[in-house]
């Protein structure tokens, strides 16, 4: 979560350093800026997204008390899919086009880079991608070790127990053994529970471990997955808080509401399978909830001087959004998307696997219907 805040940080201060470009590209926005009108909507804006994107992550959270919404649950399954097609449209139609018109446009010179005689863009996805894939990998594998190493001393400490309990067992049987053969078998038969009891807490033991490398993968995931998504909320926040022009901002707002409540219900659910304590589940909802709120307040402070078609200002949201896009569109195809549709429940119930396809589609199809406004 540090890691978090630190990253959002240094997006906010990269923008706002570019806010007074010093080669303006393009003539201003003329009729259509209208800061009497435009401040009003930054205003709902603001509100819109912060409660929608509450209502998005907190769901999966709350409907944990909902036994049809719980994490092993089919209806469960569906919203997860349904929200990792509207992540994933969000880095294939959203993002990542907006990084390419950024770094190709026009506004940048020869002087001012090699931007136009490479495709830079496509490769800050593939560094995202690649640099997700490490930080997944790497923080899975340590902390794995971890809790493997402290489970595997329990697990040698319960066996010693269970063998000490066998060793009496075997010498209250070989005590015994002159009070004839019905009272060898009573012995033994002691003697043989105290085995079993001592072997079911070793496969309790093993379960337990499953469990928890299972939940040190979901912590991980949602993790990095609130990363990726910190680093464009900030900046489309900060281009609506900066943007002077009503026209741009009206369908912005709808847009966005919705885009924060699908993109809130996947990271919910990413939440709740962690099984996170109360206090970092009520940190990690709150940061999701305030990053474009406050990218927006940024925006609004520094909009009388930003200039979004400057070069440093195109190079840094540019860079940024195709680096975002990359780790967005790597979360959604490997650690949702591909973890539940080669879940065993899944593909053992064929009418579950058609519905989370079918789910997954209707939220790719709606999140890319809205690149049309936003």
């Amino acid at each position: 979560m540090n890691a978090a805040v630190l990253l959002a940080a240094i997006v906010a201060l990269l923008l706002v350093s570019a806010v007074r470009g010093d080669d303006a590209c393009g003539s201003p926005e003329s009729a259509a800026q209208d800061r009497a009108r435009a401040n009003p909507l930054k205003i709902a804006a603001f509100f819109s997204i912060l409660v929608c994107g509450a209502m998005g992550c907190s769901l999966p959270v709350l409907g944990r008390r909902v036994p049809a919404l719980r994490p092993e649950g089919d209806v469960f399954f569906l919203v997860k899919a349904f929200a990792a097609g509207v992540i994933l449209a969000t880095g294939f139609i959203h993002i990542l086009p907006d990084a390419f018109e950024n770094l190709k446009s026009p506004c940048l010179q020869p002087c001012d880079g090699p931007w136009q005689d490479f495709p830079f863009a496509g490769l800050g996805a593939m560094v995202g991608a690649i640099g997700t894939l490490v930080v997944d990998t790497v923080a899975t594998g340590y902390f794995t070790r971890a809790h493997l190493n402290k489970d595997g001393a329990n697990a040698a400490i319960s066996s010693n127990a269970a063998g000490v309990d066998e060793e009496k067992q075997a010498a209250a049987e070989e005590a015994r053994h002159h009070d004839g053969e019905e009272h060898d078998v009573h012995v033994h038969t002691h003697a043989t529970h105290g085995h079993a009891h001592g072997s079911a807490a070793l496969v309790a033991a093993v379960g337990g471990a499953d469990d928890e490398k299972d939940t040190i993968r979901h912590r991980v995931i949602s993790q990095v997955l609130e990363l990726g998504i910190v680093v464009h909320s900030v900046i489309i926040g900060i281009s609506l808080g900066a943007s002077q022009n009503p026209e741009t901002i009206k369908p912005l707002v709808a847009a966005l509401s919705f885009h924060q409540m699908f993109e809130g219900m996947g990271l919910g659910g990413c939440i709740v399978q962690a099984k996170f304590k109360a206090r970092s589940i009520v940190i990690m909802i709150l940061f999701f909830c305030l990053t474009t709120p406050v990218g927006i307040l940024i925006g609004f402070g520094i909009s009388r001087v930003y200039n979004e078609n400057s070069p440093t200002a195109l190079v840094v949201e540019g860079s940024l959004n195709s680096v975002a896009a990359g780790i967005l569109i790597y979360m959604a195809l490997v650690d949702l998307l591909a973890a539940d549709f080669m879940n065993p429940k899944v593909q053992s119930r064929g009418k579950l696997q058609l519905g989370i396809n079918v789910s997954m589609l209707v939220g790719a199809g709606l999140m890319s219907m809205l690149a049309k406004w936003a």
